[in-house]
């Protein structure tokens, strides 16, 4: 007999990993709970000539489910 095909199972994640998502310094002025990490990136927006490209924030988190 010959064997059926293994489903490749997803390891591309670990199991505890957290997706956070990228937000920007608009959004971290806003947020009622502000962290450290986006208030330094709202100070380090402020100066003139800044380009950024947003910070991950913690607030956001989603772990990613194991399947």
């Amino acid at each position: 007999m010959a064997k059926g095909k293994k489903i490749k199972k997803d390891k591309r994640n670990h199991p505890n990993q957290v997706n956070l998502k990228i937000v920007t310094s608009q959004t971290c002025q806003v947020c009622k709970q502000q962290c450290s990490r986006g208030l330094a990136y709202l100070e380090k927006m402020s100066q003139p000539g800044t380009i950024g490209f947003g910070v991950p924030c913690i607030l956001t988190q989603k772990t990613s489910a194991a399947k």
